[in-house]
């Protein structure tokens, strides 16, 4: 899942203060799930926003409602007609569905409410661990289920490094040594000799690493529009 905080309220009211009819824009999907963006979060964060703009003498008003994902095209049409009569959106959805509102309807003014941190899950209540950096070419059948690119500090692919000892990362006590785990686990299931066989360099170019313009692609599921 995406994982997401949201932005400093004082941070949120400067970009809205020049907006008078001002939306707070829920997504109740992933950024619901980490509590930061869903409905309850879009209500709180539209009470705080009037009680700030109050005591700055800001004109205006704040209203508030959720969708199900920003990051659909056609859960925006639903809605599309009301987006239309704001100045402004706080949008309290990840990245994407703050930059496919604004590729989809051009004409709306869209301000990002949250910080977008990591994909990751939950490991206890108002706890998300980052576990998937998106880089396009997954090598998890090669470690046993566990990605050296995001868990090792230095994304090696053929670990460990010197740095690491008795389990642990040379960057704390409290950091795993990703290729530990890996070691274990490749042990556990009789394949240490599996470390044997060196990897090549990864390839970035399927990552982030690689610039903004990877689009996926599935022809089996795809309609043609035109």
């Amino acid at each position: 899942m995406i994982i997401a905080e949201r932005k400093p309220l004082e941070e949120i009211a400067a970009m809205a203060a020049p907006y008078k009819r001002v939306c707070v824009l829920g997504c109740n999907t992933c950024v619901a799930v980490c509590m930061a963006g869903g409905q309850k979060e879009a209500e709180e964060t539209a009470t705080l926003l009037r009680i700030h703009r109050k005591k700055e003498n800001v004109d205006g008003e704040v209203e508030v409602f959720s969708i199900e994902r920003q990051c659909e095209f056609e859960m925006i049409d639903e809605v599309l007609e009301k987006l239309k009569s704001y100045d402004v959106i706080v949008s309290l959805a990840c990245g994407v569905g703050v930059q496919t509102i604004v590729e989809h309807v051009p004409s709306l003014r869209v301000l990002p409410g949250l910080n977008t941190t990591s994909m990751g899950y939950p490991t206890e209540q108002g706890v998300w661990k980052e576990r998937c950096l998106g880089c396009g070419d997954c090598v998890l059948d090669l470690t046993m289920g566990i990605c050296p690119i995001t868990r090792c500090a230095k994304s090696i692919l053929n670990g460990p490094c010197g740095g690491s000892a008795e389990g642990k990362c040379e960057l704390g006590k409290d950091v795993d040594c990703a290729w530990h785990l890996i070691h274990e686990r490749l042990s556990a299931f009789g394949r240490l000799s599996d470390l044997e066989e060196i990897q090549p360099p990864k390839d970035w170019s399927k990552s982030h690493h690689g610039g903004g313009a990877r689009t996926s692609v599935r022809e089996d599921v795809r309609i043609d529009r035109g």
